[in-house]
């Protein structure tokens, strides 16, 4: 992206579908909302059922209790990392992602508990008991969770409407509500297998259940499920610039998209069409779950781009190199740019340069958020002082010999490295569908 486009990104600031972000998280203003406090009630409600339900298996199987909490909780810390890295230009408030994270877990789950049963019931009413054990799972379970789980990220624009300026935000709260949902709803499956063996306080099926629900089947969940609905939620609040139809045309669709995906997902197609083993495993995780993830993907894409071009103009605007140079404007609106400029800084000039970078960048969203809100010269308020943090961290990488946070030209060492680790990964996968035997 060249210098004139980021400039001319800041002065249609309209256009880009992206509002400037309000200072802070509003805690004053959230608390008197009286959406904040019926969300809370809900929480502690949630809470309180799912309570019951871990204390049930806690007394029976403490000991794979233990294990299927710490597996699925460690498998939540990626994902969190990951859905929060999205919107690298204008994090989210922390607080707003655990409230969006403890809807999945607490409320959105506990509603789909008993509500998934009763719908499940209703479909072999209505239609068969044949029907409901062929499709109860795809025609109940993605209808009240995807319902349940797009409350809450409309629960997060009622208390905190500011906090919804693009796109992707949308998609982070949704991809969070997600994740909570799919971590605790695991450990719900993983405790039901142990009961279902008779075996005991016995971990087997515990990592079973981690193996197909979680490290297999995790990347295209809930997660994504809950990103894809979010992603039309985030148009219908920010997209003020087209029509209401459009906005909520587009919102609905997105919803059902999720639905779609979701039951696409629980079908019973394809479950014995491939034949067995780990291939077969592999080419039906793909079939099902690789449409809609391609989907998001570019979803996001598009918003981070859009955004990028937004923020990243605030500080071409100020024609400064000693607060973002040319090479770092091209760096600063891309994740793996801003990775690569983070390697190249280590390679150079150790790891001191490494994390110099990438507080150099932090600073320099930051200060970009800020020049968004306030029509001010860079020495006064927020900007004044964000503006120094920049320089602070310019000074310690000229100290280090290395003053330009730029990607450099390609690595050897950088590239086997990406090659390792995606052959590691793939390793690891393979290892996984073989250790379930294809089942």
């Amino acid at each position: 992206m060249t210098v004139p486009r980021l400039r001319r990104a800041r002065r249609t600031r309209r256009t880009t579908a992206v509002q400037p972000a309000p200072r802070g998280t509003g805690a004053d203003r959230m608390l008197r909302q009286p959406a904040f406090w019926i969300m809370m009630a809900v929480l502690v409600a949630g809470a309180a059922r799912m309570a019951v339900v871990g204390g049930r298996f806690v007394g029976v199987y403490p000991f794979a209790t233990a294990v299927a909490v710490a597996l699925f909780a460690l498998l939540a810390v990626p994902f969190w990392l990951f859905v929060s890295e999205l919107d690298f230009l204008e994090r989210e408030p922390i607080a707003l992602r655990v409230l969006a994270f403890a809807w999945g877990g607490l409320v959105a789950t506990s509603v789909s508990l008993a509500g998934s049963e009763a719908l499940d019931d209703l479909v072999a009413k209505l239609g068969s008991p044949e029907l409901a054990a062929g499709w109860g799972a795809a025609l109940a379970g993605p209808t009240v969770e995807e319902i349940a789980k797009t409350l809450g990220v409309v629960a997060i624009v009622l208390i905190a409407r500011n906090q919804i300026n693009s796109v992707l935000d949308g998609v982070v709260y949704g991809a969070l509500v997600g994740l909570g949902f799919q971590i605790v709803e695991d450990v719900v499956f993983a405790l039901g297998a142990v009961a279902l063996a008779g075996r005991g306080d016995d971990v087997q099926p515990v990592v079973a259940t981690f193996l197909l629900r979680g490290f297999l089947s995790g990347m295209w969940s809930h997660t994504l499920f809950g990103a894809l609905a979010g992603a039309g939620l985030g148009y219908l609040v920010v997209r003020a610039d087209r029509p209401p139809a459009n906005r909520v045309g587009v919102a609905v669709l997105a919803v059902l998209g999720a639905w779609a995906s979701h039951v696409l997902w629980n079908s019973p197609l394809l479950g014995d069409g491939l034949g067995g083993g780990a291939a077969a495993l592999l080419a039906v995780l793909l079939l099902k779950g690789l449409p809609p993830l391609l989907l998001i993907l570019l979803l996001v894409r598009s918003a981070h781009d859009r955004e990028a071009d937004y923020y990243v103009g605030q500080l071409a605007a100020l024609d400064d190199p000693e607060l973002i140079t040319e090479g770092e404007l091209a760096v600063l609106g891309s994740g793996s740019r801003r990775s690569a400029a983070r390697w190249y800084a280590g390679r150079r000039a150790g790891r001191r340069a490494r994390t110099a970078v990438r507080r150099l960048q932090r600073a320099q969203a930051t200060l970009a958020v800020e020049l968004s809100r306030d029509a001010c010269s860079v020495s006064d308020g927020s900007v004044g002082r964000w503006s120094d943090v920049v320089r602070e961290q310019r000074d310690v990488l000229r100290s280090l010999g290395h003053p330009d946070a730029v990607a450099g030209t390609p690595s050897w060492r950088r590239t086997f490295s990406l090659a390792g680790t995606t052959a590691l990964a793939v390793a690891v996968v393979w290892v996984a569908l073989t250790a379930l035997g294809g089942a």
